[in-house]
């Protein structure tokens, strides 16, 4: 397992090291050290020992650590007090004279807190060109009340924004280990399936939670994914979260500025985007559906142990091109035959796709057999509501446009089904 939690400090104290989310219910454990309740109760009854120094630990021996609460809920009081608004040099302040990444039209700086707000937890500010916030401070914070999306502390006010208006700077959290990508291509091989399925699931969970919230992600990657903790061995010890969401020309989060300088808006990643948006890269082009193909190629990217899509073509036009035509990327060596299956199928162009045609699919190549308690939506169960038999012949009958007009109330909702069930195959993967 990855040691950052040993990297946790005064300024991480109110923050778990196992959620990596601010405490709501904080004990202190036989290690001295705390975490949040319901977390500490769920590793210790998984692996008996302390996450941080691996000493046994017993439920019996936590106790309420009334301190922190104390100090979390003065932090939240703040932040609400000030509308999630902060200031640089006031509230915040960059850490170093350079920045941690940088690309066009987005700028991620390490900071730390000032003032009353020194225990707060790590933070990085996200400066995005070329557009402004459509929302108030709160919805984007709203906005990232999920285990597995990055935090989002509120909007910053800096020198930057004063003299370029035309751009929006974010505080959000810090992640220790990095984005996924970069993890992947410093191991020496490609992590289990179980250690990546547990990632796909955690990423799936994020996507369903944004699908919920009418968002698209429109640059779903390796690189949009945050590693907060990671362990080779044990899959369930794995923590990553999502960002950089809301970005793409169908953004409901921001407004970009006609004529400003070029924003993340104007980048489309060619590589990972579904082929109608290579056709026409309009807003009316990205759906949730682009995103389920995007899931298929950050899947490619992870079983390829962080390799480029498409690494052998240097040209993005004649990866476009290829992709248009329907060509897709290749199986990779690690990746066995039913993993592949899966992720096959979200990179097929079909509009019309929906959770039991995927189940159909696995069911036909003996992945998923009888797992009707692996599954909380027994596949098997919704293959026959809707006329599907689990043959490789069957075709689908009338009760599939029937359920198109009658059992799915809106888009999101069908989605939310389709993501749903893609974190119920992937489960069953990841356990058998």
């Amino acid at each position: 397992m990855s040691n950052n939690n040993a990297a946790f400090s005064e300024s991480d104290l109110l923050i778990c090291p196992i959620t990596y989310r601010l405490f709501h219910d904080p004990v202190t454990a036989e290690d001295g050290q705390t975490y949040e309740r319901q977390a500490i109760v769920d590793w210790i009854q998984r692996t008996g020992v302390s996450p941080i120094t691996r000493q046994r630990l017993t439920i019996n021996g936590l106790r309420s650590n009334q301190k922190v609460k104390k100090l979390v809920e003065d932090f939240e009081l703040r932040t609400k007090s000030n509308k999630y608004l902060f200031r640089v040099d006031v509230d915040v302040r960059k850490k170093g004279n350079r920045p941690l990444f940088k690309v066009t039209g987005k700028c991620i700086w390490r900071a730390e807190w000032l003032n009353n707000t020194k225990n707060g937890p790590s933070i990085v500010l996200l400066r995005i060109s070329g557009v402004r916030a459509q929302k108030e401070a709160s919805f984007y914070v709203e906005l990232s009340n999920h285990p597995h999306v990055v935090h989002t502390y509120g909007l910053v006010d800096d020198l930057y924004t004063q003299t370029l208006p035309d751009s929006v700077t974010l505080l959000q959290e810090y992640a220790p280990e990095g984005n996924l990508c970069e993890l992947l291509q410093e191991q020496t091989e490609v992590p289990s399936d179980t250690v990546l399925f547990e990632i796909f699931i955690q990423i799936s969970d994020a996507m369903i939670f944004l699908t919920n919230k009418c968002i698209i992600h429109g640059d779903l990657a390796c690189r949009n994914v945050l590693v907060f903790r990671f362990d080779a061995n044990e899959a369930q010890n794995n923590l990553v979260k999502l960002t950089d969401f809301g970005l793409s020309q169908a953004s409901t989060l921001y407004t970009y500025i006609d004529n400003s300088a070029k924003s993340p808006r104007d980048i489309i990643p060619v590589r990972y985007a579904a082929p109608e948006i290579l056709i026409d890269n309009s807003p009316e082009s990205y759906s949730e559906r682009s995103d389920v193909y995007s899931m298929g190629v950050l899947m490619w990217e992870s079983f390829s142990k962080g390799e480029m899509p498409w690494s052998l073509i240097i040209n993005d036009d004649a990866v476009c091109q290829r992709v248009i035509i329907g060509e897709r990327l290749s199986k990779p060596a690690v990746c066995n035959d039913e993993n592949w299956l899966l992720i096959y199928k979200w990179s097929e162009t079909d509009d019309v796709v929906i959770p039991c045609d995927i189940c159909t699919k696995l069911i036909s190549a003996n992945v998923y057999k009888e797992h009707t308690d692996s599954c909380p939506n027994n596949p098997q169960n919704i293959i026959n509501n809707v006329g599907f038999s689990s043959t490789p012949s069957a075709k689908p009958t009338d009760s599939r446009r029937q359920i198109d007009n009658t059992n799915i109330e809106s888009k999101s909702g069908f989605m939310h089904q389709l993501w749903d069930q893609i974190r119920s195959c992937m489960s069953y993967l990841r356990r058998s």
